[in-house]
């Protein structure tokens, strides 16, 4: 006898349907055969064995037939656990121990345990965005990712934990209420952060730098000794961002979910903060493996992305980062497949300014040429996609030691958000352009018109600073973030000098 049921796989960040068709056929002796067929990997395969457990264990009936599966379309590979579930429904199915003979508005996936429990399984989400988008009406599937599955709207949600519920749930006559949430409740619960911007005693231009930076999506690099404050300051950069909205929040959720970061959230509904140690290899900030999965930049899409002691960092690795940073996306090509994730982040970096890191303190005694050969360590093309870089000096006693108030986080996020929406209504027309800090050198020119005072100040920066000529773009962006930020529609010279502030290891390096 033959049944179909449906399931789902995830390839990248996105899911396909995946017919699971099972096939009992009577044979001659005592062996069990069964035979899966349709691409499956070792732990696919692996399933055989622990789906005729649990269909026992269950007190359940395991056929005593040749049994054939096949997952269709043949031509993708299959990977993991989540078929374990719709095969062993397909091969009760077959066997008559259902009640329904069509189950084609039903999909189903998890992993079983030898004793017939549910267990969770990645990429939850995605699966129920392409269930709904194949007008699948309802998904069965472990209960540890029924909230992040529930919020994908027109999709009934069964959340199960054991095979027997699986089958009570198909063979009802009137099953259970599907799980609903609250979608508007799970952001306001969720969207919270832990730390906050009026913790951070002192540091008012860097401050003010960060401000700029997110309000215009631009690029930071923070030069600093040690204990100056850089990566308490980081870490509170996704408190200022705008808030995340719905469609950012399930997209990011996808990556979380089929990378299994999710920790058991319906949503992600703050703006992520990654923070990858130094020693970090290529594939694991980029992404990569045998079948790619998403690499460190995509965990960070739509957040943060924190680089810290920068040049401790292997070249190449920093090499790769500059696709992301150009185009927002990453693109992982290997023989048989070739699959894209995004990975639209603002870079956060920091570094000491030589290798000892007191060069600022009168306690260094690097040499120049060391401290060159430092600075040098990030290569000009790098450097060149980092609109903003400022120093972090140390703190002083009375700045850490006093009570001097500060703003808190909320505060500079209604500044920032107000400057977003400024330059939304502003890149209306333009694809893929949603900050200033993506302005390609004809939106520049469109956007970033200056009068005969600022051309000349700027004009005399770059001489007498020894500021390099692909600064001069940068210094226009950062400088229409600053007249957003104070609601002006023109450039004036004090937005170019504020912006000029923001080259210092431009000069340091003599470009």
């Amino acid at each position: 006898m033959l049944y179909k049921i449906l399931s789902s796989a995830v390839f990248g960040i996105d899911a396909y349907i995946v017919e699971v068709e099972v096939d009992l056929t009577p044979r001659s002796g005592e062996e069990v055969i069964f035979t899966m067929v349709g691409l499956p990997d070792a732990a696919v395969r692996e399933s055989r064995e622990r789906i005729r457990a649990a269909i026992n264990n269950c007190g359940l009936f395991f056929p005593i037939h040749r049994v054939t599966v096949n997952l269709a379309p043949a031509s993708i590979k299959k990977e993991g656990s989540s078929f374990d579930l719709p095969i062993a429904v397909g091969i009760l199915g077959a066997n008559g121990n259902l009640n329904k003979e069509d189950l084609s508005d039903t999909l189903l996936v998890g992993e079983l345990s030898l004793d017939g429990r549910v267990r969770p399984i990645r990429g939850a989400l995605p699966i129920a965005v392409a269930a709904r988008d194949h007008r699948i009406k309802r998904i069965l599937l472990p209960q540890e990712n029924a909230q992040e599955a529930a919020v994908v709207a027109g999709l009934d949600v069964y959340p199960v934990s054991s095979l027997p519920q699986v089958v009570e749930i198909i063979n009802a006559d009137a099953p259970p209420p599907p799980l609903r949430v609250d979608i508007d409740q799970m952001l306001a619960d969720a969207s919270h952060y832990p730390v906050d911007f009026k913790e951070v005693k002192g540091q008012l231009h860097a401050k003010r730098a960060i401000e700029v930076a997110t309000a215009g999506g631009h690029n930071i690099l923070m030069i600093g000794p040690p204990g100056s404050g850089k990566t308490m300051l980081a870490k509170r950069i996704p408190t200022i961002l705008p808030a995340l909205e719905f469609e950012e929040a399930i997209q990011t959720t996808k990556i979380h979910s089929v990378t299994g970061m999710l920790d058991n959230r319906g949503l992600v509904a703050t703006r992520p903060f990654r923070a990858p140690h130094h020693t970090i290899s290529d594939a694991g900030l980029i992404g990569g493996g045998a079948v790619p999965r998403p690499g460190e930049v995509s965990m960070a899409h739509n957040g943060v992305l924190f680089l810290d002691e920068l040049p401790e960092f292997e070249r190449n690795v920093l090499e790769v980062l500059r696709q992301p940073l150009e185009d927002q996306k990453v693109t992982i090509s290997r023989a048989s497949m070739s699959l894209t994730f995004p990975a639209s982040f603002m870079l956060v970096a920091a570094m000491n300014p030589c290798p000892c890191g007191y060069q600022y303190l009168q306690q260094c005694n690097c040499s120049p040429g060391q401290i060159q050969r430092y600075l040098s360590k990030i290569s000009g093309p790098l450097l060149d996609r980092i609109d903003i870089h400022i120093e972090v000096p140390a703190l002083k006693v009375k700045e850490y030691t006093g009570d001097f108030p500060a703003e808190s986080s909320e505060t500079i996020r209604k500044r920032v958000t107000r400057a977003r929406r400024i330059q939304r209504q502003r890149f209306l027309d333009e694809r893929n352009v949603f900050c200033n800090a993506q302005m390609q050198p004809r939106l520049i020119k469109k956007h970033c018109q200056i009068d005969d005072a600022g051309r000349s100040l700027l004009e005399s920066a770059i001489t007498r600073l020894n500021l390099s000529a692909r600064a001069y773009d940068r210094i226009l962006k950062v400088s229409r973030t600053i007249a957003d930020l104070e609601g002006h529609e023109q450039i004036a010279a004090s937005h170019i000098a504020e912006a000029i502030q923001y080259r210092s290891l431009d000069r340091a390096l003599r470009i």
